[in-house]
């Protein structure tokens, strides 16, 4: 028997991977936050490739059905021209905690826009698959598989976006999963699209709402409604969003110990929380009622996953940091969100130990966006440097855009001077990163109509 049969490996033929172009920057990761990269680079000066693996670009907005952008209602820069657009469409509207609710659809054609107008190009249903770097720690190449086969990307400055930090960890930078004394993820979830309520009737279960006068929340309300059809939902904080019309998302599933490095345990994952969606959605319309005519429309392409790898960065950003509010003068994106670990244990919803725990509005800085161990590479979104506590803030997507942004000004900025990532100037960053956020604010509807 061949050696390689008896150690359960195939040995494949080696082959040449054709390098198929050359950017100044190359993002992988087309959601909330590898978008505003490649718009940022763009607008920047730099020749940028947008790698997606996906059909649309959004991410968990679009693929993963969450149209509601947590922490993006008081960001400047690219996240006020989406949020300012979509309103002046009548596709989205300010909710309730600085978050904004939106029509995932116009979104999807919104970035498509914004990528082409920036001169971005971008090749969907494409997965990086390894990362070549020189003996000095640079990456010179990254490699992907598509429709086109195998294909190698070269780049002066690389950006992972892929949330998950695939992208560095096949670059061979450190990083970090779970709760460091358990190791547990938080629990991933699958939304779901829905039609046939009307919004006037189902207004006490509508979560884009503040309710303040004592009575019972929407997440109440809805999870006793579910329990009334005979069902005990995963996730014991089940919400509604009124996303427009009739149209509602709901997010009423958790997924518990699931790895998003497994793609066997992801695909479990999945058959179980749709079928769970299902089943909760025929038995509230059995209720009759407001849910007489409720009817799933759509559920997510991808479910979502809220923790992956956190790539060590040269500044990690701490629970201390929320606590104190910490400062930063090269602070790149200010979030307000609290933290929010969605616990592991299937008991609870919320970690109660750390859900209570005070959190002040508080900075990252560019330096959690630079991998330390690996050169010409930048992080966004939920998998720059930070902690476990820390992670569960500034995950969110409004938080992702405004790192994104950074990201790609960095990048251009650093492909331009011809610099390591490691030796970034924040005096070069600082000013092309304002620019980018006063010309994305500038573009806003609401701010052209004063202009003119």
């Amino acid at each position: 028997m061949p050696e390689e049969q008896n150690a359960q490996t195939v040995l494949e033929t080696a082959k040449k991977t054709p390098i198929v172009e050359s950017a100044d920057v190359v993002v992988c990761g087309g959601g909330p936050a590898g978008t505003a990269a490649a718009i940022s680079a763009a607008r920047s000066g730099a020749r940028v490739r947008l790698l997606e693996n996906h059909g649309c670009l959004g991410g968990i907005w679009t693929s993963g059905q969450l149209s509601w952008m947590i922490d993006s209602y008081a960001k400047t820069g690219i996240m006020k021209e989406i949020v300012g657009t979509l309103i002046s469409r009548g596709a989205a509207a300010y909710a309730r905690n600085n978050s904004v609710m939106c029509d995932t659809e116009e979104l999807k054609l919104l970035l498509d826009e914004l990528v082409i107008e920036a001169g971005v190009k971008v090749q969907l249903h494409t997965r990086v698959v390894a990362a070549v770097t020189d003996e000095s720690g640079r990456v010179r190449y990254v490699v992907t598989e598509s429709k086109s086969g195998r294909q190698a990307w070269s780049a002066d400055v690389f950006v992972d976006a892929t949330g998950d930090g695939d992208l560095s960890a096949f670059a061979g930078s450190g990083y970090d999963i779970g709760d460091p004394e358990t190791g547990e993820v938080q629990p991933m979830s699958m939304i779901a699209l829905l039609g046939g309520l009307d919004p006037d009737e189902a207004v006490l279960f509508n979560n884009r709402l503040e309710y303040s006068d004592g009575t019972p929340k929407p997440k109440q309300r809805l999870r006793a409604e579910i329990e009334r059809a005979g069902l005990d939902p995963s996730y014991t904080m089940p919400a509604l969003f009124h996303m427009r019309d009739d149209l509602f998302i709901m997010m009423a599933n958790h997924e518990y110990g699931v790895s998003a490095l497994d793609a066997q345990a992801i695909s479990d994952a999945t058959f179980r929380a749709r079928g769970e969606v299902h089943r909760i959605v025929s038995g509230l319309r059995s209720l009759g009622g407001v849910w007489r005519n409720i009817r799933v429309v759509a559920t997510a392409e991808q479910i979502g996953v809220r923790e992956a790898r956190r790539v060590r960065g040269l500044y990690t950003v701490s629970r201390d940091d929320l606590i104190a509010g910490t400062r930063h003068d090269d602070a790149v994106c200010r979030v307000t969100f609290g933290f929010d670990v969605h616990s592991p244990d299937p008991g609870q919803s919320r970690d109660g130990r750390r859900s209570k725990i005070p959190a002040k509005p508080y900075d990252i800085p560019l330096r959690s966006l630079i991998v330390r161990d690996v050169k010409a590479l930048l992080v966004a979104g939920r998998c720059i440097s930070g902690d476990f506590w820390a992670h569960s803030s500034y995950r969110v997507t409004g938080d992702a855009v405004e790192l994104g942004q950074a990201a790609g000004v960095a990048a251009a900025v650093a492909a331009r001077e011809r610099t390591s990532t490691h030796d970034l100037s924040w005096a070069a960053v600082k000013p092309e990163l304002e620019k980018v956020r006063v010309e994305a604010t500038a573009r806003t509807p609401e701010a052209v109509a004063v202009s003119r």
